[in-house]
């Protein structure tokens, strides 16, 4: 079943001789549960087109549709509602609040959505990430491994139809960035989400059931991993 499809998306910044086509005219759809890798150089468009995934930026042509819903006929705060809701962000510089502890930060996107927590779907995303005994801890007391796992707990937490995960592992060693592409990936597949990653590593591109790499904005190949 199509969960998101894109089509005929593009970005362009700037103007006339400033003018920089980030994604040109691209189009290609996600299956429920699938697991996306996205490959490219830097500059191809990789964090663009998440980000007109996500919401993040709104493109200068085309449509995204998610779960049905074309995105960008929606107003500013449709759109915030459907973002909270559909779409789980992971960025690679972790974006936890200094403040909140790391139940806290896992509990945030819940709050902020006028909802009450479940707190036996918080504990378990907690148990399966090993983040239990760190809870009441602050971003700063833990390693940045832990701090990423806490950044995949917080996308889960409300429980979205779509993950998108940008260079999740970009600021971890390989060991760290091993183990937490690990847990991403089994934590996804338990609860049926859609992963979409972004990453420069192959190792982790050929764990997706499928990898599209692009090149000046434009799908270059598309090709299945895995069946099933």
């Amino acid at each position: 079943m199509e969960i998101l499809r894109v089509e005929n998306l593009s970005k362009v910044y700037g103007k006339k001789s400033t003018e920089i086509q980030a994604v040109n005219n691209m189009n290609f759809s996600v299956n429920k549960g699938e697991f996306v890798a996205i490959i490219g150089a830097s500059g191809s468009g990789k964090s663009t087109i998440l980000n007109l995934i996500g919401g993040i930026d709104a493109p200068s042509n085309g449509k995204v549709i998610i779960d049905g819903q074309d995105m960008y006929t929606l107003n500013d705060d449709k759109l915030s509602a459907l973002r909270r809701r559909k779409i789980g962000f992971i960025f690679q510089s972790y974006n936890l609040i200094p403040v909140l502890t790391v139940e806290e930060n896992i509990k945030m996107p819940i709050l902020l959505d006028d909802n009450k927590p479940e707190k036996k779907y918080i504990q378990e995303l907690m148990s399966l990430l090993g983040l239990e005994d760190r809870k009441n801890h602050l971003p700063n007391e833990l390693s940045g491994g832990q701090q990423q796992r806490v950044s995949i707990a917080r996308a889960l937490a409300n429980n979205p139809s779509i993950i998108l995960a940008d260079e999740p592992t970009g600021n971890l060693d390989k060991k760290n960035g091993s183990e937490v592409i690990r847990l991403l990936t089994s934590t996804v597949k338990k609860y049926s989400q859609t992963l979409i990653l972004i990453t420069h590593d192959m190792e982790i591109a050929n764990l997706a059931d499928r990898v599209i790499q692009i090149e000046d904005g434009k799908i270059i190949s598309d090709e299945v991993i895995k069946n099933g």
